[in-house]
């Protein structure tokens, strides 16, 4: 079964503190379903249309196993926590054969 990854980047963030917030608990809340924290922070470099703002990237065992992540309770605490504190693009996809 091929692999997912979740890739999150920020287009915009607007208060610092609500993301902090969503931080402390998506980390432990995606690692316990199975995520893998393999990249996050800013961008070295961002090109076309890109933007300097935080990136995630997480590894799943599959794509069912991403979605299920991110319906779980604790992340959908975490959401709440971030409300309106940044403008976000959270894409799943799957890994290439």
């Amino acid at each position: 079964m091929p692999k997912a990854y979740w890739i999150t980047t920020y287009r915009s963030i607007s208060d610092d503190k609500k993301v902090a917030a969503y931080a402390e608990l998506a980390g432990p809340a995606l690692r316990a379903a199975g995520g893998t924290f393999l990249a996050r922070g800013l961008p070295a470099h961002a090109f076309e249309s890109g933007v300097l703002e935080r990136t995630t990237l997480i590894e799943f065992d599959s794509v069912d196993a991403a979605l299920a992540a991110h319906e779980t309770p604790a992340y959908q605490e975490a959401l709440r926590a971030l409300g309106d504190g940044a403008d976000r693009d959270l894409r799943i996809i799957e890994e290439s054969p």
